[in-house]
């Protein structure tokens, strides 16, 4: 045990001060979720003990500084040391529970390259306790302990341990294979959804507790205030905090919190593109250079509904019964994007333009529609086709198919850079489909793309008047200066 300052205020709920101090980065479901990913496997970064501080204490959001952020969580203690043990027997090397906060600095985040020194490592940064209870009592289970967190007597985080994503035990025999984990040193579990930004003035509050157990065994609400700091950092010595947008919706938790607008189209140019005929797009996107943007071989179930909107990725790779053994059961990838498709949002699928399977039935088509999707587009297949028609959602697919998703597919990622029907897809890419197909619009040119395909709309609708009125196409299709000056005539005419 590391008994350096046994008396220590900062280490009062520690049996001494811990040798070191892991934590883990995302590790529930809620939190996955609400981040719009979920990993494969645990994965962790490094603390230092310096960062411990006590209940009651004070936490310092720097001068200068903006994203101070919260994570009530579940810390461990280790009691016994851990190197290379079995799953089975990992939870027999933590002796303790209690509650810890790990506070992070979103403004030093990208300063940190994925380090999190800075960010997470400041003075203050992990309050823990103010008290522990036994891992070994009777009735403390790993799977079923429960954390909540405060801000100013308002609860904004609770869940508990069955919505892990890595038990417990996974994490210590996981850790273990890698380093030594030494009595006293403390794990960090990870937080579930609400974690949000503090201000000075704020106090947080975390409490960790075992409600199944008899007694119900409590680590008591560990309290810590955020102050105002006073001395800002020095430029001359390193890199000043800088924050954008993408780090204001990452430490607030949502656009909304945020208080920035919502992401996707604007109403005026949602008009626009709903205006815009596919064709008429496709048009100025080539004049623009841009040759590969048709989202080939798919076909919509509803040719009289215009699909507009931002681009949610979900990738599916080739069957393999091991992957898809690993992958394709439970809440997997085709599941999570289709339970975090936002508003406004089309769900692309890259399923290699492989027709030998539904890549959704009903049941996920009904979810996109109760989630306010604009659509869906997928190279693959479509089961219970008629189903998913009636759900009056607008689907753009390369055919129905009976079978279901295992006999081609594997889930496999969310929120990447897809390729659909012969195009590279990326989320935020702006998508618009009708009865002549699906065209991926740049997010920066969507706006330009749209007025130019408007007006050519308009300079065509003349043209086609002037030919139904008799004139010949040679020199007004398209227009020679003679036709052009006409036109010009007519339109400044109109407006005036």
């Amino acid at each position: 045990m590391h008994d350096e300052q046994p008396t220590d205020p900062r280490f009062a709920a520690l049996p001494g001060r811990p040798g070191k101090v892991v934590a883990v980065h995302l590790a529930y479901r809620s939190r996955a979720e609400q981040r719009g990913r979920t990993p494969a496997a645990p994965s962790y970064f490094l603390k230092p003990s310096s960062s411990v501080a006590a209940s009651g204490s004070t936490v310092e959001r720097p001068a200068g500084t903006e994203l101070l952020a919260f994570e009530g969580e579940i810390a461990l203690v280790i009691g016994t040391a851990a190197r290379r043990v079995a799953l089975a027997d990992a939870w027999s090397h933590v002796a303790w529970v209690t509650a810890a906060n790990d506070l992070g600095l979103y403004d030093l985040r990208a300063n940190d390259a994925g380090s999190n020194l800075r960010n997470k490592g400041g003075d203050g940064f992990t309050p823990i306790g103010p008290t522990r209870f036994d891992a070994t009592s009777p009735g403390v289970d790993p799977a079923s302990l429960r954390v909540r967190t405060w801000v100013n007597g308002v609860l904004t985080q609770e869940d508990t341990t069955a919505d892990l994503l890595f038990p417990f035990p996974q994490l210590i025999a996981d850790l273990s294979q890698h380093l030594t984990l030494e009595p006293g040193d403390v794990i960090l579990t990870g937080t579930p959804a609400g974690s949000s930004v503090a201000v000075p003035g704020d106090v947080l509050e975390v409490e960790v507790d075992a409600p199944a157990a008899p007694g119900a065994p409590t680590s008591g609400r560990l309290v810590t205030t955020v102050t105002e700091g006073t001395i800002a950092f020095d430029p001359a010595l390193g890199s000043l905090p800088r924050i954008d947008d993408h780090q204001r919706v990452e430490a607030w938790g949502s656009r909304e919190a945020a208080g920035l607008p919502p992401e996707g189209l604007s109403p005026a140019l949602r008009a626009k593109l709903e205006a815009a005929p596919v064709a008429a797009l496709s048009a100025q996107l080539r004049k623009r250079g841009l040759d590969h943007v048709t989202v080939d071989g798919v076909r919509p179930n509803h040719p009289e509904r215009k699909l507009v909107g931002v681009a949610k990725t979900l990738r599916f790779v080739p069957n393999r019964e091991d992957l898809f053994a690993a992958h394709g059961g439970g809440y997997n990838a085709q599941k999570r994007a289709f339970d975090a498709v936002r508003e406004g949002e089309v769900l692309v699928i890259e399923a290699r333009g492989e027709t030998g399977s539904g890549t959704l039935g009903d049941i996920l088509a009904l979810r996109a529609h109760a989630r306010g999707a604009a659509g869906i587009v997928t190279d693959g297949g479509v089961r219970d086709a008629d189903a998913v028609a009636a759900v009056g959602l607008p689907v753009y697919s390369a055919g129905a198919h009976p079978a279901v998703l295992g006999r081609r597919h594997v889930p496999w990622d969310v929120d990447v850079t897809i390729a659909c029907g012969g195009t590279t897809v990326q989320p935020g890419d702006v998508v618009v489909g009708d009865a002549d197909g699906v065209i991926v619009i740049p997010p920066a040119l969507a706006e330009e793309v749209a007025d130019a395909a408007l007006a050519q709309e308009e300079e065509d609708a003349w043209i086609a008047a002037q030919v139904a009125a008799g004139a010949a196409v040679d020199g007004l299709f398209p227009m020679n200066a003679e036709w052009r000056a006409r036109y010009d005539a007519e339109r400044n005419g109109e407006a005036s």
